[in-house]
This record gives structure tokens, sequence and C-alpha cells, in this order.
């Protein structure tokens, strides 16, 4: 039998690991613990030190590189040793997920449990894994030349990939548990696509706060600054102007700050909209999921702001991102097969 259970737990456990990798990712973030391994090895970089002799050698080698020499020039051993626990249990996740995705696959294709469109979608699934491995490896790499952070281009290609792949994941699970295609309502499913992207391009640019670190500045709210809706730094951070909107952190925090408000206006039409065309619990489901992880992410982001970014409510604010994605595509999915 073709696309049974066991290949539907597979990917719900590999949805399931992703969302793990992105949470001790986004610790791994706020406590600047990202540049702590300055090498990459696939196969023995599983095992972290385990005597004083190999962790004095890991210490050394990250000296030689820019955040040990002009941010961390005073840590000890054992704060080294905070650090390198963070990215090395970020990159053995990621690793472990390698092997989750691929030893089941191949099991699978042998046992003829796939059926042909299933495969090619696990390829693809495969294919963003590897992916996302690589970006990893890329934005690591950009901390380790001038400046002691990464680029935040590179973590927003990270961050993102890594939110994509957990929806695709989650899209072909639910293509597998609803497999009987029904009527659709095409604007309303376009509408829910525009809001989408829309959610997409609101987690760009939260990946480009957390990269630039802009959320320990403006901790105001719902003005930017006492007495001002915008900042004056918002666009005279950078030249030419439209550079303060992707590299300057007020104008990227201000990005962020004022698409939420598109963000929970869109998903509140379509939540609204949707009350009149749902005809299954799913959609019901999926509707007034969304409305209320929408609202919960919104005062999440502002909380996070107002507090000046603790790591345990940053990551909290990116947990949320992550289920609202998630119930996003679960209702798109309902909307659309």
């Amino acid at each position: 039998m073709k696309d049974n259970n066991k290949v539907i737990y597979w990917l719900l456990t590999g949805c399931f690991l992703i969302f793990i990798m992105v949470v001790v990712g986004g610790i791994t973030r706020l406590t600047h613990s990202g540049l702590s391994i300055s090498n990459y090895k696939l196969i023995s970089g599983t095992i972290p030190p385990l005597n004083e002799v190999e962790w004095l050698e890991a210490f050394d080698l990250y000296k030689q590189y820019p955040e040990y020499q002009k941010l961390n020039y005073n840590f000890t051993l054992e704060e080294f040793k905070d650090i390198y626990f963070w990215e090395w249990l970020h990159r053995v996740i990621g690793r472990f997920i390698g092997l989750v995705f691929l030893v089941p696959f191949i099991y699978f294709l042998i046992r003829k449990q796939l059926s042909r469109p299933t495969i090619k979608k696990c390829i693809v699934l495969l294919a963003l894994g590897a992916f996302q491995g690589f970006l990893g490896w890329y934005m690591v790499k950009s901390g380790l030349v001038d400046r002691p952070d990464v680029s935040h281009y590179r973590l927003a290609m990270h961050l993102t990939t890594a939110f994509l792949t957990f929806a695709y994941t989650l899209w072909v699970a639910l293509d597998l548990l609803f497999p009987k295609q029904k009527e659709i309502d095409a604007k309303f499913r376009n509408l829910l696509r525009g809001g989408y992207a829309l959610l997409v391009v609101q987690i760009i640019w939260g990946a480009f706060v957390a990269g630039l670190d802009a959320g320990w500045i403006h901790n105001h709210w719902p003005l930017m600054s006492e007495g001002k809706l915008i900042h004056e730094t918002v666009y005279i951070e950078q030249e030419p102007l439209w550079r303060n909107f992707v590299e300057g952190k007020s104008g990227v925090q201000f990005v962020h700050r004022y698409l939420a408000y598109v963000v929970v206006a869109i998903i509140l039409f379509i939540w609204w909209k949707g009350q009149t065309i749902a005809r299954t619990l799913p959609q019901r489901i999926g509707l007034n999921a969304l409305l209320g992880l929408v609202f919960l992410q919104f005062f999440l982001g502002v909380f996070t702001l107002l507090l000046q970014v603790p790591v345990w409510l940053g990551v909290l604010h990116q947990i949320m991102a992550f289920f609202l994605l998630a119930g996003m595509t679960f209702t798109l999915h309902r909307f659309t097969k």
C-alpha cells in the first residue's frame, strides 16, 4: 500500500525535528553562540571536545577569528564552553535531521511505499535540506572574515529556508492525510496565497532584525520613540535611501514593526471572508487558529521589543512565527486541495 500512515508519521516527525532545530537556532543566535565553532567536519564534528586538551585546542581556534579578537577577548574557557554547546547542538540536530529524512526515504523506496508524485516531492525535500545545510555553513563563513557577526542577508536566507522546508514537509504530509480533491474558491485561495507571501516577507524582515540586533533600539510602543511615529534615523542611517530598509537598524525595525499591522489586518480579513466560504471542520479550525496565532504573535513581538529582547522571549517570538506559518500552510492547503 502506497502513501500509508508510516510515511505520514515520518514526514510529521521531520516537521517536529525542524521545529526543534529552529528553536535551538534561535537560542544560538540570541546567545551569540553561532561563531564559536569556526570549522566544519561532517563526521568528527558530531563529537564535542572530551577533555581539557581538546577544549583548549577548540578555544585556541576560536581565538584566531574576529569575534574573539574584537568582542570576546576577555572570555574564559568556561564562557567559551557555554556558547560552544549551543552551536554544537544546532549542528548535531541538523545532521540528525538529514539522517531522519534520508534513511527512511531509501527504506520506503525499497519497499515501494511511495507513489511517483510523493517520490518527486520527497526529492525536493531532500534538496531543500541539503541547501539548508549549505546555507548554514555559508552564513557562519561570513562572520569569520572581518566583522565579528554573520551577514544578516545570509541569516535571513538560512532561517527562511528552514521555515519553508518545514512548510513544504507539512504540505506533503497534508497531501497524504487529505488525498481527496474538492471544489475550491479560486479568489479566496489567491487571497490566502497573498497572505502567505506577505507572512514570508515579514519572517525575512524578522531575520534582518535579528541579524542586525535591531530589536535593542527604539524600545517603545506604539511609537518608535517618545512622541515619534517614525524615528528620523529610519531614513538617514544609510545611503541611498532604500538601503535603510534592508541594512539600517532603524529602517529594518521600521519595516518589521509596521508590516506586522498589515499582516494582522490581512489575516483578520481572511478570517472574516472565510466564515462564508468554509465548509469543513478543518477549514474552520485553520481559520480560527490563524486568527488566534497572529494576535498572540503580534503581542509577543510588542513585549519582546519593550523588554529589549530577553533570550526566552526572543525565542518564543520566533517559535510563534513558526506556528503562524504552520497555521497558514494548513489553512491554505485545506482551501486549495
